[in-house]
């Protein structure tokens, strides 16, 4: 991250946004990135909202460009004025700016009547177990300090918790950014559309509880294609959700379950699908015993350079392991290897 100081002000440039934002490394760490930030705002427009804790005011940038007017609070001092001078950057005049505890009876007066109230709360920096109960300012204290204000409230929670965690009455919309769990967002009020839903950024793909879902077999046999779905997904638990869209849009295809361990899965089936919600595509190259020398070997055979090892292997030996199963390739494909019960699956990315 390329950083310029300007006395107490620093301008921080990273990948997340298009443009310089005013921050500190923490402030700009935790910021939203510009993509969910732009998903986000246009998923919730109405003509005015309240952001109760903005920081440097990553996302406050893009609700202010979809409302007509965005109340902005927040307790640190410094990182409010990050978030001025921010909206100054962007060419954004309709946010008003209040500096206090979003639950103090001060702030709270400041704020009249509007159509959302949007808190992306703070979360211990370390837990064990993610909790709602751990977020601060607290849900139900938010939307108790804030009932005369509107019935309308968003918040983002941290993503790790599955569905059955959260004890409200809202929609669980679990989100992933390029392949990657980031967030999760509750909606409340008539935000809410359903139960739980699951998004993909930058794509935009969507799918939710609404959806005719389908269960799925699980098979301990791989069929000659595989596919691994949306984090969000799989978080949101919304698997037979997918396996309906994909039978509906791919015709009545023989999909079935391929669980690797309990950080991976895979979606098994005879012929290609594709499918937005489905992050890789893959051809079966072949299934074999986890054994690296002679893996390798056959490597040698299918012209394999890189080897993406797909596996939970015991960390002092992982280094080992690769090794033995990369040496001497210099090829120009590249192979993803997942092992379940000691049976490796070379697969090709397609």
């Amino acid at each position: 991250m390329l950083e310029t100081v300007y006395g107490t002000i620093t301008v921080s440039r990273k990948k997340k946004f298009e443009k310089t934002l005013y921050s500190d490394k923490d402030g700009i760490r935790f910021a939203t990135p510009q993509v969910v930030a732009q998903y986000r705002a246009k998923r919730i427009k109405y003509k005015t909202l309240a952001d109760i804790s903005c920081g440097i005011g990553g996302q406050v940038i893009f609700f202010a460009k979809e409302c007509d007017f965005v109340y902005a609070v927040e307790i640190d001092p410094q990182k409010i004025e990050y978030a001025r001078k921010n909206c100054e950057l962007h060419g954004i005049d309709n946010v008003e700016f209040i500096c206090g505890d979003a639950l103090s009876t001060d702030v709270i007066r400041q704020i009249p009547k509007v159509d959302i109230i949007f808190s992306d709360p703070a979360r211990p920096a370390e837990e064990n177990k993610r909790q709602v109960v751990s977020l601060e300012p607290g849900i139900p204290n938010v939307i108790s300090a804030y009932s005369g204000k509107t019935d309308n409230f968003a918040f983002e929670a941290p993503p790790q918790m599955p569905p059955q965690r959260i004890p409200f009455d809202c929609e669980r919309e679990y989100m992933s950014l390029n392949g990657q769990l980031n967030r999760l967002t509750l909606y409340f009020g008539n935000l809410k559309q359903c139960e739980c839903s699951a998004v993909s950024l930058p794509c935009g793909a969507h799918i939710s509880s609404t959806n005719t879902a389908c269960i799925m077999n699980e098979t301990q046999t791989p069929k000659t294609y595989a596919y691994e779905p949306e984090p969000s997904v799989i978080k949101a638990d919304l698997l037979p959700q997918l396996a309906g869209s994909i039978k509906h849009d791919s015709g009545n295809i023989d999909l079935e379950l391929f669980t690797i361990d309990k950080k991976r899965l895979l979606l098994t089936s005879g012929i290609p699908i594709r499918h937005t919600m489905l992050k890789n595509h893959y051809s079966i190259i072949q299934v074999t015993d986890f054994e690296p020398a002679a893996i390798n070997s056959l490597l040698k055979k299918h012209d394999v350079g890189t080897v993406v090892l797909r596996a939970g292997v015991d960390p002092a030996e992982y280094w080992t392991i690769r090794n033995k199963i990369e040496n001497g390739l210099s090829g120009k494909n590249t192979i993803h290897l997942f092992v379940k019960n000691k049976k490796a699956i070379l697969c090709k990315v397609i």
